[in-house]
């Protein structure tokens, strides 16, 4: 028979698991005002069964499997099976629509539906989110809160001329500034990227994705084509947590924990009853 020592591992794997369901969802909460931010879910699995051999009633040993057997004796149909345990799975993010809040910035932006804006970071590199909070650096380029550049069509900057006095940014992303002397100029054209896999993209922090081969590659497209959302100017998208599913989560979380702390004092008692036995 499986040792009571078995129950501790388990037990305390479901601890551990329980642990982190509570850390994404202290996360979720902290981030429930962080601009386009996207709520994690943490999934688990269980982890390898110990088959043990099925014994009749004279003992003998019919075999672990379902279907087998001893020689001479009828198969059995199902098996004996003991779990050791869960393991966590991996964090994954929903990447539905949170809801667009009115600022009247004229250099906040939001995404209405798929996509992401693209920006460059100090590396070179492009990273990738859903914070339209962009505003203008000392060389009238639009860069996010972190002061990395908004990318529009190919690896361009957004850069307003010097006498611009207002700007106008269209559905599909173009920039379009009014001069002081009343003439428009055309600045150039936001894109944004999509992914066959969003849910596969690496948060690295600052409101950022990163690609990951689990994403697959960007595919850079004009707001409202293949697949992707239109750009709301004057908006910003907000969290999409849903703070009372979170306390709910958070409740059923807290609970669990409890009841496998709980199998792991019935274990530690239950050996300190066989330790102490007499003959």
């Amino acid at each position: 028979m499986i040792s009571v020592i078995q129950s501790l591992w388990s037990a305390a794997s479901g601890l551990q698991a329980q642990q982190l369901k509570v850390d994404t969802i202290s996360n979720n909460l902290a981030n429930v005002n962080t601009t386009g931010y996207k709520s994690g879910r943490a999934t688990f699995q269980d982890l390898l069964y110990l088959n043990l051999p099925v014994a009749n009633a004279t003992g003998t040993s019919t075999g672990t499997a379902a279907g087998t057997g001893a020689a001479g004796t009828t198969a059995v149909p199902a098996i004996l099976q003991v779990g050791t345990g869960v393991a966590p799975g991996a964090t994954t993010r929903d990447f539905g629509q949170g809801a667009l809040e009115p600022t009247e910035r004229p250099f906040d932006l939001a995404m209405d539906g798929p996509g992401f804006f693209r920006v460059k970071l100090a590396d070179g590199s492009t990273a990738y989110t859903r914070d339209g909070n962009f505003s203008l650096d000392l060389s009238r380029q639009l860069v996010d809160a972190n002061g990395n550049v908004l990318l529009g069509s190919g690896s361009s900057a957004i850069t307003l001329p010097q006498d611009f006095v207002r700007v106008s940014i269209d559905r599909q992303g173009n920039v379009t500034a009014t001069l002081a002397n009343g003439t428009t100029s055309n600045v150039g054209q936001i894109q944004v990227a999509v992914f066959d896999n969003q849910a596969g993209l690496e948060g690295i922090g600052g409101n950022l994705f990163k690609e990951t081969p689990g994403s697959g590659a960007a595919r850079n497209v004009t707001p409202g084509q293949n697949g992707s959302g239109y750009i709301a100017q004057g908006y910003l998208e907000g969290s999409n947590v849903q703070v009372v599913a979170e306390m709910v989560s958070l409740i059923v979380a807290q609970r669990a924990y409890e009841l496998n702390s709980k199998a792991v004092q019935s274990a530690d008692e239950m050996l300190g009853i066989a330790n102490n036995l007499r003959r």
